[in-house]
């Protein structure tokens, strides 16, 4: 599993697209932070919640494009039926390609902790922010990412066309983020739309932002991610 794990690293870091990636995540997340408006200048408070409210939606797009390969360029060149032939089971071989991914996601959210720095050198008194509200609200971003990663990975051993992955993952990933909050929220599902709503994504990435870490909310992503990854066992056991 190491070995996937380092050929994976080492293709998104050998060549320019993860660097791009990263790039990406980390310019766009400081322009809504620091230039655009309702930016952390003009809000006159001293938190990050506006990096960590545009960061989901960034990552809808940055993690489908770098899972969408995992398993569709194999299943379309042909080197899925020699991974195969290696001496490594199913499952060591989607935890390396899905640890991998999560492993990109760390690179491109520790840069961030610059954002953290300066709102807390600039806060009056000097380091006022919640850091505890903001130590959670990286945790549920990270789990985050780990479920976006874990359906990219599925999506794309459903097909190998890589294209098709990405539309797959992102629509997906989508629904449960923001899709089931907003269904959740139409009138004809009355004193069922607060249960409907905390299987949404966007909840409890939410109930973590809120400075105390839930075994519960912990617990879903987790099953989210599984679910994710047996499915992609499910399918590539078809294959195998």
């Amino acid at each position: 599993m190491y070995q996937i794990f380092k050929k994976e690293v080492n293709t998104f870091l050998s060549s320019i697209v993860g660097y791009i990636v990263i790039g990406v995540f980390f310019t766009a997340t400081g322009l809504f932070v620091w230039f655009f408006k309702d930016n952390i200048l003009d809000y006159g408070f001293a938190d990050l919640s506006s990096f960590f409210q545009i960061a989901p939606f960034i990552f809808l797009f940055l993690i489908p494009a770098t899972t969408m390969r995992a398993f569709a360029e194999e299943v379309k060149s042909g080197t899925i039926e020699l991974l195969f032939t290696k001496p490594l089971s199913t499952w060591q071989i989607i935890l390396g390609k899905y640890f991998a991914s999560c492993y990109l996601v760390f690179l491109a959210l520790l840069p961030t902790a610059l954002y953290y720095y300066s709102v807390y050198q600039l806060g009056n008194p000097q380091g006022n922010i919640d850091s505890a509200a903001v130590l959670s609200s990286y945790l549920g971003l990270f789990f985050l990412a780990c479920v976006f990663a874990a359906i990219g990975i599925f999506t794309s051993s459903l097909t190998d066309n890589q294209v098709t992955a990405f539309i797959l993952a992102f629509t997906i990933c989508l629904i449960l983020y923001y899709g089931i909050g907003q269904l959740a929220q139409l009138s004809f599902l009355g004193d069922f739309a607060y249960i409907f709503a905390q299987f949404g994504l966007d909840y409890q990435y939410d109930a973590l932002g809120r400075g105390l870490i839930d075994s519960r909310n912990v617990i879903y992503f987790i099953s989210v991610i599984f679910l994710a990854l047996w499915g992609t066992k499910l399918k590539l056991s078809t294959i195998r």
